[in-house]
Formats: structure tokens, C-alpha cells, sequence
């Protein structure tokens, strides 16, 4: 009877790897069409995802306190809406019922990348890394024709698109590549041939930045190789002070802006660099003003959309809308999640793939504090991705744990 039983669970178990590396195939398969041509869509390809793993979700003691502090924080931004000068018009637009529900489906995505089949799963990173390297090369030639390519697609298939709009458009790919590059090409450093695949990919990261004027993209790249190459040479301090770094940049930011203002060289700078930077100085100013009425409990989620003309949807700057919006509590807790999430990438031995995990992360931490909403579906999507991946690349040890389990069970 037990050897029936345990032969039951074998075999559920095996179905249940094969199904998840079946939707891993996919997904990545998927991931550079859409960072190419719909970068929107990456927050749907998470949803899908997680609604097709969601038999694999589990929660190991490990990973308990960070969502523990997710789940905290969107129950406090859910509560905030009571005094949010924001009321979205439709559940579309309702950022609290969308925080309520990518936090399972996200989760199941993640515990799928572990639970997957291991042969599955490396072919599914290999798919990925052949996909980005292909992307590279495509934003290469799409740098040397101005975009000739997708504005082709673009009007073939959907609408006529200006010039302008389109070479948007793109930049916003390289956005994709510069946070995706790095969890997923740097572990192929293991090997010998993969690793040139990484080189189209930075390049076309940096070639397309440049030429699409995407500053941040090209401020990424040695950004995510100085990271990278700290955790390979100090693996065990590394994480913990970046973790370090990155929570007190949300406790301290806008400490910081108001310090470089009060020096009196703001408003100097401002007008000294181009236009998107100094409109983003404004955005800034304008934020910490707000946050020194409100301090404790903020504004309320997506109240920084109601505060132009000074504000413009968010303030491009993740640490200073989580301040503006949800208040201290919510900036401890981003910082809280940030050292969590971090100081487990902590090691005894460098790793090639926890260093690519790491200088994505780095990455993205960058973007978050010059780009895009705290609460933009698709960016919220993307840093879902890198930890995917990276379950993906370091789940041998997490598999075999459930593996044990579901016998002992």
C-alpha cells in the first residue's frame, strides 16, 4: 500500500515537472517577441503563467518573510485608497485590485521555474538566452534603419505609426534587453561558446539606447558588470550591501533630494541638462514638498496622479512614490522587501547565476529610480521575470527540497 502511494505521488509529481517546463518552453519563447514588439505585454504573459502553474505553488520558510511584507504592503496600499485623492474609474484601473492579485500569480510563476522538470528547464533558459541574443541583433539593425522593421510590422498589422513614436517605442526595448541581459546570459559564463551569446545582447542594448536617446539603458550596462563581478569575487559580503544600499535608498531619498536642493545648485542643475532629466528634477521637487505635508501614512495609492501640474502621472522615481503614496510605512516596507530579497542571494562561493540575478536586480533598482510608476503593470511584470529566471537558473536545490517533501507527504 505505502509503495503504491509513494509510486502515485512519483508520478504526479513528474507530470506536474513536465507540465511546468512545458510552460517554461513557452514563456520563453515568448519573452523577446514581446520585449520587442510589446513590451505591455510581458505583464499578461505573467498572469498566464502563474494561472497555468498554479499547482506548483508553494511557500518554503525561506521565502515566507518577503511575502510577508508584500502582502503587508498591499494591504496597506488597499487601505490607503480611503484617502487617496484618486478614485480609478473602472477595476481596470484599480492599482490595489491588481497588486491583490499579481502577488499569488507571480508566486505561482516563480514556484513553477523551480518545480519544472531540470532538462525542461535548461532548455527553456537556453531558448531565452538564444532569444535575447537574437533581440540584440534585431535592435542593432533596427538601430542602423531607424526602426524600419517595426514601423513596417506596425502599420502591416495594426496602424500607421509616426516615426517618433515608433523609435519610442523601441527604446522602451531596450529597457527589456538591459534588465533581462544579466539573470539570463551571465550564467552561460559556465560554458564556453554560449557565453559570445551575450554579446549581442549588451550590444544591441547599448547601440539601440544611444541612438533611440534611452540614457538609463546605457548607464545599465557597466552598472550590471561592476555588480555581476563583485558577487563572483566577494559572494558572501556583496548582496548584503547592496541589499544594504538599496533599503536605505528608500528610506533616505527624499532626504536626499531635499539635501542637493537646500545646497542651492538645484534649480542650477536643472537648467544645465536636457530637457527629460530636468523635467524629472521638477517631478522630484515637486514629490518631496508633497511628502513633507503627509509624511506618516502619504497620499494614498496613485494619488501622485491627481498632483500635476507638477507631477505628471508618478514621480519617476519608485522610492519617492512609495513616500508620496503610502508614507513611511510604505517605504520601510519596499525597504524591507529590497533587504530580503537581496541578502538571500548571500553565498559561501561565487555563482555565475545568482551574480546575473543580482546585477538585474541593480538594474532594475536604477530604472525604478528614473523611469517608471511604482505600479505600471508591465515594469511590475518585467521584475517578476528576473526572479523567474533566476528560480529558473538556481533551482536545483529548491526542487529537490519539494521533491522530498511530496514522497514524505
Amino acid at each position: 500500500m505505502t509503495s503504491t502511494v509513494a509510486g502515485e505521488a512519483r508520478a504526479t509529481r513528474d507530470g506536474l515537472s513536465l507540465w511546468c517546463g512545458c510552460v517554461l518552453i513557452g514563456a520563453a519563447g515568448l519573452i523577446p517577441v514581446l520585449g520587442w514588439l510589446a513590451p505591455m505585454g510581458l505583464a499578461a504573459l505573467l498572469v498566464l503563467m502563474g494561472l497555468l502553474l498554479l499547482p506548483a505553488i508553494r511557500m518554503t520558510d525561506e521565502d515566507r518573510p518577503a511575502l510577508i511584507v508584500l502582502l503587508g504592503l498591499i494591504v496597506w496600499a488597499a487601505v490607503s485608497t480611503t484617502w487617496s485623492p484618486y478614485h480609478p474609474p473602472h477595476p481596470a484601473q484599480n492599482s490595489a485590485l491588481k497588486l491583490g492579485l499579481a502577488l499569488p500569480l507571480c508566486w505561482a510563476a516563480i514556484c513553477g521555474a523551480r518545480r519544472a522538470d531540470p532538462r525542461l528547464r535548461d532548455r527553456a533558459l537556453r531558448i531565452l538566452t538564444w532569444g535575447l541574443a537574437l533581440l540584440g541583433l534585431l535592435l542593432l539593425v533596427e538601430s542602423a534603419t531607424g526602426g524600419w522593421i517595426y514601423r513596417r510590422l506596425h502599420e502591416a498589422y495594426y496602424e500607421p505609426i509616426r516615426i517618433d513614436l515608433a523609435q519610442k517605442n523601441i527604446a522602451q526595448d531596450t529597457f527589456v534587453l538591459a534588465v533581462l541581459w544579466p539573470v539570463t546570459t551571465l550564467r552561460s559564463l559556465r560554458h564556453r561558446w554560449e557565453a559570445l551569446l551575450m554579446v549581442p545582447a549588451v550590444a544591441g542594448t547599448v547601440v539601440a539606447a544611444h541612438v533611440f536617446l534611452a540614457d538609463a539603458p546605457v548607464l545599465s550596462v557597466p552598472l550590471a558588470g561592476v555588480a555581476a563581478l563583485a558577487v563572483w569575487r566577494w559572494p558572501r559580503q556583496t548582496p548584503k550591501v547592496l541589499a544594504a544600499l538599496a533599503a536605505l535608498l528608500f528610506v533616505l531619498m527624499p532626504g536626499i533630494v531635499w539635501l542637493v536642493r537646500a545646497s542651492g545648485d538645484y534649480g542650477l542643475l536643472e537648467t544645465d541638462i536636457p530637457l527629460s532629466w530636468a523635467m524629472r528634477m521638477g517631478y522630484w521637487s515637486h514629490a518631496i514638498d508633497w511628502i513633507a505635508i503627509q509624511p506618516l501614512r502619504g497620499w494614498g495609492l496613485d494619488a501622485s496622479r491627481m498632483m500635476g501640474p507638477g507631477i505628471q502621472l508618478h514621480p519617476h522615481n519608485d522610492e519617492l512614490q512609495f513616500w508620496l503614496e503610502l508614507g513611511a510605512v510604505g517605504a520601510v516596507a519596499g525597504a524591507a522587501f529590497w533587504w530580503l530579497c537581496l541578502s538571500r542571494l548571500s553565498r559561501p562561493k561565487g555563482d555565475w547565476s545568482r551574480a546575473g540575478t543580482t546585477a538585474s536586480a541593480m538594474v532594475y533598482l536604477l530604472f525604478a529610480s528614473l523611469n517608471f510608476g511604482a505600479w505600471q503593470e508591465w515594469w511590475l511584470g518585467l521584475g517578476a521575470l528576473i526572479v523567474v529566471i533566476s528560480a529558473m537558473s538556481t533551482a536545483p536545490a529548491a526542487a529537490r527540497t519539494s521533491t522530498a517533501r511530496a514522497i514524505s507527504e
